[in-house]
């Protein structure tokens, strides 16, 4: 396969994914500001709810270049709609189908048309439509579409290259998304040591589960109050659920497996390593490192990845 079309294929994915990761963060952020509580101690303005989509996304910066403070609708505004924000989700929608147009011939025909009608929808958005309709309901849109466009490429795309790395790139998206996400609420966002325990923090933890589609498998595997243990297990190293860090190295390292040869033997061992990692990780060995400091090794590896997956099968001769 041509170097640029497994890029675009790849990034259609990632894309895709981005745009979905994106829309379920919003939401649990948005129900999460409706509730009956405040974090009022000084200094600690990134304890409110509004930041953890900014702060998840690496996006806090870009934020303040455009908007003064730090409210609902800019967040919004900043993360649906926004144009000049690469993961907003008009901007990754827009790419996902821009990318799509451009391999049109490497899809099935069914993707094609529901990657551009979700885009034709998501043009014609603005604020005020979306307030209209309700933030939850439009949010909810955008996961729905991101579900059929996997649903229909698992079920009309022949499995060949092409499948692989659209495979490859939803997984690689989802992992980091992951991890960011629980290394922002366990490192930033706990506004101090009084609140461990407290409705905060469980507000936080049981928002975490929620927006990585978790809450429920929590409560069916453990049936417990939420503890930050448990759920690192949970979304770290038990491959039976679908958004943790195993599973997602799970798929990336078979697929690897199944595009790597002999002359890119060193991507396969980097993610085989990154596997071993998690398939024989246990819990008590990683909360005794420092989530923390797991996580952000994960993520330093996760790059280093991704740069390699670009070098050996993306990057145009």
């Amino acid at each position: 396969m041509l170097s640029r079309h497994a890029n675009e294929l790849y990034w259609i994915a990632r894309h895709v994914e981005r745009a979905e990761n994106t829309a379920r963060l919003l939401d649990v952020t948005y129900r999460t500001s409706l509730l009956p509580y405040q974090v009022g101690e000084p200094g600690l303005a990134w304890a409110a709810p509004w930041s953890v989509p900014l702060i998840t996304s690496g996006l806090a910066s870009a934020y303040y270049e455009r908007y003064p403070e730090l409210t609902a609708e800019n967040a919004l505004r900043f993360m649906i709609l926004d144009p000049s924000n690469t993961s907003s989700i008009h901007a990754c929608l827009d790419a996902a189908r821009e990318s799509a147009r451009t391999v049109r011939g490497a899809i099935t025909s069914e993707m094609y048309e529901d990657l551009n009608s979700t885009w034709i929808e998501m043009r014609d958005c603005d604020y005020e439509q979306i307030q209209r309709r309700g933030v939850s309901d439009f949010l909810d849109w955008v996961k729905m579409r991101s579900h059929l466009f996997r649903g229909v490429t698992f079920g009309t795309m022949l499995r060949d290259e092409a499948y692989h790395f659209i495979r490859l790139g939803t997984h690689m998206e989802r992992a980091d998304n992951t991890a960011r996400i629980l290394d922002t609420k366990y490192h930033i966002l706990l506004p101090s040591v009084a609140d461990v325990g407290g409705a905060v923090d469980y507000y936080q933890w049981a928002s975490l589960l929620q927006s990585l589609s978790g809450f429920e498998a929590y409560r069916k595997i453990y049936s417990d109050v939420i503890s930050p243990r448990r759920i690192a297990e949970l979304l770290i190293l038990r491959d039976d659920m679908p958004r943790s860090l195993h599973s997602c190295m799970n798929l990336i390292y078979d697929t690897l497996a199944l595009l790597c040869d002999a002359q890119s033997h060193e991507i396969e061992r980097m993610a085989g390593e990154m596997h071993a990692r998690l398939h024989y990780g246990r819990t008590d060995d990683i909360m005794a490192f420092g989530l923390h400091e797991y996580l952000t090794e994960f993520l330093a590896h996760a790059a280093r990845l991704s740069d390699e997956v670009n070098r050996t099968f993306l990057v145009p001769a």
